[in-house]
């Protein structure tokens, strides 16, 4: 369910974002930095980012548990996929909220 939900709501950011630089892409790098800093944009890329990371936990989760036999082997790759998701989590948020100059 995660990953139909995820897919569902990444397709439709998608769109999204196709329609918008189609209809009115920005012109400046000015104009481009305040769209991606209003507060919609913002959440609907969190919302966006955080889907795609449950979509990638859940796949290579299920191929973990499908392929990895031996118990300590398939307990250190959750362990791995788990901190690198987090890890690339807390890039984003620092991408996507922390202020910059």
């Amino acid at each position: 369910m995660v990953q139909r939900v995820s897919a569902v709501y990444m397709l439709l950011f998608l769109v999204f974002l196709l329609f918008h630089f189609v209809l009115t892409p920005p012109h400046s790098y000015q104009a481009w930095r305040d769209w991606v800093r209003s507060p919609f944009v913002g959440i609907a890329a969190s919302v966006f980012f955080a889907a795609l990371l449950a979509h990638v936990w859940v796949g290579i989760r299920d191929v973990v548990l499908d392929y990895v036999r031996p118990i300590g082997a398939r307990v250190l790759a959750l362990a791995l996929l788990g901190l690198c998701l987090a890890g690339a989590g807390a890039w984003l948020v620092r991408i996507l909220w922390l202020p910059r100059p």
